[in-house]
């Protein structure tokens, strides 16, 4: 089973930029399908962006040209750059890898996650 770790988020103004990290281990095979959700207070869980294994992304309308998802697959580290940041993106991310061998950027894909880490932004 994989675990997954996520590192990097914090607190920063409007317009600053952070870089959020999940480390995986405990699974020798790669998941077709990692991707990063958040979730703000009273709101549901939605996706960010997702990477496929063969590099292929796709995003949020909310963050295109903003936020870039990147791995390493060298370091089993998935990557979420995050640029331009607004205060409507505080939330807490989480970093997902995907149940089988679709990609789409809905909760149902994704069978294990990380703890989450904190993201909040300020105007």
């Amino acid at each position: 089973q994989v675990q997954l770790v996520e590192s990097g988020g914090g607190s920063v103004q409007a317009g600053g930029s952070l870089r959020l990290s999940c480390a995986a281990s405990g699974d020798s095979n790669r998941r077709y399908c990692m991707a990063w959700f958040r979730q703000a207070p009273g709101k549901e869980r939605e996706g960010v962006a997702y990477i496929t294994t063969y590099g292929t992304t796709s995003y949020a309308d909310s963050v295109k040209g903003r936020f870039t998802i990147s791995q390493d697959n060298a370091k089993n580290t998935l990557y979420l750059q995050l640029n331009m940041l607004k205060p409507d993106d505080t939330a807490m991310y989480y970093c997902a890898a995907g149940a089988g061998w679709s990609c789409a950027l809905t909760t149902g894909n994704f069978d294990t996650w990380g703890q989450g880490t904190q993201v909040t932004v300020s105007s």
